[in-house]
């Protein structure tokens, strides 16, 4: 199987909103949510992807010859590549009904630690949704992070549990859900966190956290502040609020002013090939993550699709670091792209 029969095969069985699109751009599904399009006009997902494919990388072979190492360590772990799988939540909603939260997270699971990276679990409104998600990290020697909604706190203090059971080497929150419609009007009330909230959601964690949905340089020094142990540069691929920057765009600011605190950076929002990874860690960042391809890598081949994703992004950002005379991706600088 290559990539272009996963993509054959999911257009078959993904459902009316998603199209398999050889380049996944947001451009055909835009802003149909459900589906996997973004909020309002539907640009911002789209911006996302163009604001990488306006990066370029700078060429240079004088240099000594050489097998690109690509591994990374985070949190005491070693991973093969520098990517992770992004969460993703009501797939059966947003795509089809081939799959649910449970069961795509399980083949997702399982495909990523077999190649070698994390996936990043989602969460829901069904505590089945967690459940099964952290079932399946459990069974994967805790290789997955959890990424829990942020729900009031007796909610999240239920979902902790069940991440810290799993054995994962991190948990997540994704900050920015709160703009998803489902997280508003509840009882109690669900969403925005501040500071002093963070830090006593970050205490509960008793292992790394990471604050996924950090577009601004303050919001990054606030989760510092609270104690997180890494962020993510999202902006939730453009589905929680309308007109955003791209991430490719405040990426740079974001990593300088958390160079030197230990604060990990990770970042996602339109990521799609190993050259786009190779960008990103350019411009600073420490790791990625990708979402929207890897739904449409479970679909088209399950987890053989998901290694034949993850194989082609290994395979592009290998050749990008020989290429432009990066052995490791410690050598990977800002001076080896064109912004």
């Amino acid at each position: 199987m290559n990539y272009s029969d996963v993509l054959a095969n999911a257009r078959q069985c993904i459902g009316k909103y998603c199209k398999a699109c050889p380049v996944c751009n947001g451009v055909a599904c835009k802003n149909q949510i459900p589906g996997p399009g973004a909020k309002g006009v539907g640009d911002t997902a789209i911006r996302n992807y163009n604001k990488w494919a306006d990066i370029r990388v700078n060429m240079d072979t004088l240099c000594e010859n050489g097998t690109p190492d690509t591994h990374m360590e985070l949190f005491g772990r070693r991973f093969k590549y520098p990517f992770f799988a992004g969460p993703v939540g009501a797939v059966n909603l947003h795509y089809s009904d081939v799959y649910t939260d449970m069961t795509y997270n399980d083949v997702l699971v399982r495909g990523c630690a077999e190649s070698g990276i994390a996936a990043f679990t989602g969460d829901g409104t069904n505590p089945d949704v967690m459940t099964m998600a952290t079932k399946a990290i459990g069974n994967a020697d805790g290789c997955g992070v959890p990424t829990i909604k942020p729900w009031n706190i007796d909610t999240i203090k239920d979902k902790m549990a069940q991440a810290k059971a799993s054995g994962c080497f991190a948990v997540a929150m994704d900050v920015d859900a709160a703009g998803l419609p489902f997280l508003k009007n509840m009882t109690p009330p669900a969403g925005s966190k501040s500071v002093a909230e963070l830090a006593e959601i970050v205490k509960l964690a008793e292992c790394p956290f990471i604050v996924k949905g950090v577009m601004t340089v303050k919001g990054a020094l606030k989760a510092k502040e609270a104690g997180a142990a890494a962020i993510v540069v999202s902006n939730h691929g453009g589905r929680v609020l309308d007109q955003c920057p791209a991430t490719a765009e405040v990426l740079p600011e974001i990593a300088a002013a958390l160079k030197g605190t230990g604060v990990k950076v990770l970042a996602d929002g339109g990521i799609r090939t190993g050259v786009d990874v190779f960008k990103a860690l350019a411009l600073g960042a420490d790791g990625v993550l990708i979402c929207r391809p890897f739904v449409t890598a479970v679909y088209g081949g399950g987890a053989e699709g998901v290694k034949c994703y993850i194989d082609k992004l290994a395979g592009e950002l290998a050749d990008t670091m020989q290429m432009c005379g990066a052995h490791s991706i410690e050598e990977i600088t800002p001076d080896m792209v064109r912004v």
